[in-house]
């Protein structure tokens, strides 16, 4: 299963990935610079204007190796996958299953409560690593207003316009003290709030660069067990959107994603000269900086933890592929419910 860690990111600007035989190879100017057998890998990922040879993209489809086309920000524009595999038995209940309001909630109740959990988990981790920090005051206001709506989401009814709500209510108390966890540079990475399609700083930059890391990683595993990652719970269904991707996001984010953009900040491990603006006023990691971010979150995926549901050891790397087993079973009603995954 440590197979599916195997994930290639091209980031080079015209760089060009063939086909030699069994093996994939990334050629830049005419030079190669790696070779890679495809049994070695469960997913490649390309960066901005990156070849991938028609023979190349058979090998990948023939050895169940998803190809993602993204851009150079990071924003997903295109995945190309082999034949659909897994339990159509399996995929026809997620559909029935997505029609049924009731369940939706239910699932949505769980999903929600557990990034609210996790969110509560960062925030009070930066408070034990530096109790005496500037802004301590603010955070611990921070865990407590996540605390109360963890309060409130168990007595809400079964609209799932109510419980969305809730969540945009708890991310933007997360989000109004994440500028208090940041220690490191703020005259580079003052934070003013969530911005989006364009980020307009650098701490959005990184942000959205990793959730799209991350939502690629979740979408491959819910293909690897046979789910649709369209058809989801929380987030509405809408033509392209890996809705059961960014459903089961919800609960990795404050743990993938948003735990690592700040270590990176605050280990001084990006600066200036890792992200660029564009004419639009956003801002992006640049080549260099997206190489960073990328070792950074490679060797986080490679980190053990112990399980909190399973009791059993794993890596980051394999939790999304863990976390979508257990909604494959919890759908096939070997589960009574859906354990999401509750960072301690």
């Amino acid at each position: 299963m440590k197979r599916h860690l195997n994930t290639l990111f091209v980031t080079t600007d015209g760089a060009a990935v063939l086909c030699d035989g069994e093996t994939l190879k990334v050629r830049v100017e005419e030079e190669t610079k790696l070779r890679l057998p495809i049994h070695l890998l469960s997913g490649l990922v390309c960066f901005g204007p990156i070849y991938v040879s028609p023979a190349a993209m058979a090998l990948c489809a023939e050895n169940e190796v998803a190809v993602s086309f993204l851009s150079m920000g990071g924003r997903f524009l295109a995945k190309v996958v082999g034949p659909i595999s897994g339990n159509v038995l399996l995929r026809r209940e997620q559909y029935r299953r997505a029609d049924d309001a009731a369940f939706s909630a239910r699932v949505s109740r769980l999903l929600i409560g557990a990034k609210l959990l996790n969110c509560r988990t960062g925030l009070q981790r930066s408070l034990r690593d530096r109790p005496d920090q500037a802004g301590a005051a603010r955070l611990e206001a921070g865990v407590q207003r996540l605390q109360a709506l963890l309060l409130r989401l168990p007595g809400l009814g079964p609209s799932l316009d109510v419980l969305r709500g809730l969540e945009g209510e708890a991310a933007r108390g997360y989000f109004e003290v994440f500028d208090d966890l940041i220690v490191a540079r703020k005259e580079l990475f003052r934070w003013q709030g969530r911005s989006r399609r364009p980020p307009l700083d650098r701490v959005n930059a990184l942000l959205s660069f990793l959730y799209t890391l991350l939502a690629h990683d979740v979408r491959s595993a819910l293909e690897v067990v046979g789910l649709d990652p369209a058809v989801g719970y929380l987030h509405e269904e809408r033509p392209g959107r890996p809705s059961l991707a960014l459903d089961l996001m919800e609960e990795l984010r404050p743990v993938l994603a948003d735990r690592l953009a700040l270590s990176l900040i605050n280990r001084q491990q990006l600066g200036e000269k890792d992200f660029r603006q564009s004419e639009s006023g956003g801002v992006y990691l640049n080549d260099a900086g997206r190489k960073v971010v990328l070792t950074a979150y490679q060797t986080r995926k490679q980190e053990t933890l112990k399980h909190p549901f399973l009791g059993e050891e794993t890596t980051y790397g394999l939790l999304m592929y863990v976390q979508a087993l257990l909604f494959a079973r919890f759908l096939r009603g070997d589960l009574e419910e859906y354990p999401p995954f509750v960072w301690k």
